[in-house]
């Protein structure tokens, strides 16, 4: 009876320890993109490029998320071509913006514009 409830107790211990464990040994970083505003005034799909390659497509108020490496990443936002009228992409290739992601890291950026286009600007995650 005493070893039964010996082993009970540390295979209670040990189950306890395991999420902490694996939470300390996290390898990946979040990054949240969202167009959940309306800042960018346009019905046109965003093209959402990391390292130059097509990763996500954003209708108004949508968001994504990534798990990434840690490591910097080029993130490029680009009109893409649609059934809409005016959604064809321009000559220019857009700009890109350099992240710096770490592991465990949680970022979220939203999709603003300016003078010179599109760019991320970071927010808070709001929870």
């Amino acid at each position: 009876m005493r070893w039964s409830a010996f082993s009970l107790f540390c295979m209670l211990g040990l189950s306890a320890m395991a999420p902490q464990a694996s939470a300390a040994g996290e390898d990946y970083g979040v990054l949240i993109i969202s167009r959940e505003r309306l800042e960018v005034a346009t019905s046109c799909e965003i093209g959402i490029y990391i390292q130059d390659q097509l990763t996500a497509r954003l209708f108004q108020e949508d968001s994504t998320s990534f798990n990434l490496p840690p490591g910097r990443f080029s993130l490029r936002l680009k009109l893409l071509p649609g059934q809409a009228p005016g959604c064809n992409p321009g000559m220019l290739a857009p700009g890109s913006q350099e992240i710096t992601l770490k592991a465990g890291d949680i970022l979220k950026y939203r999709i603003a514009m300016n003078e010179q286009g599109m760019y991320l600007k970071q927010a808070g995650l709001g929870y």
